[in-house]
């Protein structure tokens, strides 16, 4: 059962969504917090396609806080995507606040070279 909370996110969710959209050359970074770890997306909407993701677990192997752990994340995130060719995206937060977490992993990409 969704809780009020959950509702909340995903009605934020629907706004953002409705007014951010990518495309190939500027595709939509979309990011998702768990409890555990953050996990990330480039997506072409016009065509439906992933062009990258990145989890957490994956980047980061030894033992560091969350914030730091989604921090370079981003950078690594940032840099798959330059290796693509993609210089430039659309952030969507998913219905996140802008803090925290998310905004580490934000840092971290503008830090690498992404430009939102």
């Amino acid at each position: 059962m969704a809780t009020k909370k959950d509702l909340r996110r995903l009605r934020i969710k629907r706004s953002i969504r409705s007014k951010v959209s990518g495309t190939a050359t500027t595709p939509r970074l979309s990011v998702f917090r768990s409890n555990k770890s953050i996990y990330a997306q480039l997506i072409d909407d016009v065509n439906g396609v992933t062009l990258a993701s990145i989890a957490s677990s994956k980047v980061v192997t030894e033992k560091v806080n969350k914030t730091d752990a989604s921090r370079a994340t981003g950078s690594a995130m940032a840099k798959a995507a330059i290796e693509k060719g993609i210089q430039e995206v659309v952030f969507d937060r998913n219905g996140y606040l802008y803090h925290g977490r998310v905004k580490a992993f934000a840092e971290g990409a503008r830090e690498a070279g992404l430009k939102f």
